[in-house]
């Protein structure tokens, strides 16, 4: 491992430390998200594991789904992640349903979706690359122009049947001005259809680039940060993690156990999501290296030695950097044991076995 390498990982790490808020960090089920007067659960619930099969072969249907929010609410995870994307708008009629048949007090909860992908409903097998041209039958129904905000914010309202805690960017347009994108935000905001603003999957300049635009203007700025990040790609401690420390700007990181592969052995290969999941392929099945196999076995070891799951480790980790994981928690035992994650701390000489063995990589352009 370089000095270089070493020097930048401790950098981050610094960085990390960070204090956003007076009270402390790692107690109970709940948080503030970053400097915001918003608490959220440490461990989010990912909704993208709810709506149909066609979408995605591993995700849940309805009547699956349904007493998975439910116990997921009664055993104190409130903060649910959506988007209008996931499963073509499924996903959020199914929190919609799930809060009006077990009569779910609104207020104890915290919905967070997204805005950018086209939907297609009547066409719900579409993957996510083919509905990001606005463009067709797409056309002013993809990106972050004004109206495709507008419109998708009342068309998630709608479904979800009640207003949005968090709106997120779910990627950055970089062919509409900035300055129409965020004042479109901002309005939403005032309009009382969203409560505050995330962002996601973006580079640290473009985001603080967003964020000043805001300032200048004195629009609503975003509280949240929803990026890749976890055991075996740590590119965003090089710039955003630090920046968004630095802010008080929460994080909430997608795929903490980077889509299973750090919730199994290495070599366990045959789970339903190992073999629907393409996007699992693209961030670390393709790659397939060394590197990545060295840092699960060490999370395998880790978990051994103080009698956890490979799960509980690697988002007990993501715990240890005031971060709060969005994880898919797709049975009630999985909900069993993303709680448990929450009520202990790894000790600082297993964080560092776990963080010693990653080298460099290409940042993802997600």
């Amino acid at each position: 491992m370089s000095d270089s390498f070493k020097y930048a990982v401790k950098s981050s790490s610094r960085a990390l430390q960070v204090a956003v808020n007076t009270e402390p960090a790692m107690k109970g089920l709940n948080q503030y998200l970053g400097k915001s007067g918003l608490k959220v659960s440490r461990v989010i619930l990912g909704a993208m594991s709810f709506g149909t099969p066609e979408w995605q072969g591993w995700v849940l249907n309805e009547e699956e789904s349904l007493p998975l929010l439910e116990y997921a609410f009664k055993a104190g995870i409130r903060t649910w992640d959506t988007a209008d994307l996931y499963s073509h708008g499924e996903s959020e009629q199914i929190i919609g349903k799930a809060i009006k048949k077990f009569n779910l007090p609104r207020e104890k909860l915290v919905i967070l979706t997204k805005v950018f992908f086209g939907v297609t409903p009547d066409t719900p097998s579409n993957q996510p690359g083919s509905t990001v041209a606005n463009d067709g039958e797409l056309l002013n129904q993809v990106g972050l122009s004004r109206k495709h905000i507008l419109d998708a914010v009342d068309q998630s309202i709608a479904r979800l049947g009640t207003y949005i805690d968090v709106l997120q960017i779910h990627r950055l347009d970089r062919s509409i001005p900035f300055e129409e994108t965020m004042r479109a935000l901002n309005d939403v905001v005032v309009s009382g259809k969203a409560r505050y603003l995330g962002a996601s999957s973006m580079a640290a300049w473009e985001f603080q680039m967003l964020q000043n635009i805001a300032h200048e203007h004195d629009w609503h700025k975003f509280i949240s940060m929803q990026n890749y990040h976890n055991l075996i790609y740590r590119e965003e401690e090089h710039e955003m993690v630090p920046y968004c420390n630095n802010r008080g700007i929460g994080l909430i990181p997608w795929s903490p156990i980077a889509r299973g592969a750090l919730a199994r052995p290495w070599g366990t290969r045959n789970t339903l999501r190992e073999e629907k999941d393409h996007i699992l392929h693209l961030l670390v099945r393709g790659r397939d290296d060394q590197v990545d196999e060295a840092i699960v076995n060490r999370v395998e070891e880790i978990a051994k030695k103080i009698g956890k799951t490979m799960a509980q480790v690697a988002i007990a980790w993501t715990l240890s950097k005031n971060m709060c994981p969005i994880v898919g928690l797709n049975k009630k035992e999985r909900i069993d044991e993303a709680i448990e994650a929450t009520k202990f701390q790894l000790s600082e000489e297993d964080i560092n076995y776990l963080e010693e063995l990653y080298l460099p990589r290409a940042r993802l352009i997600l």
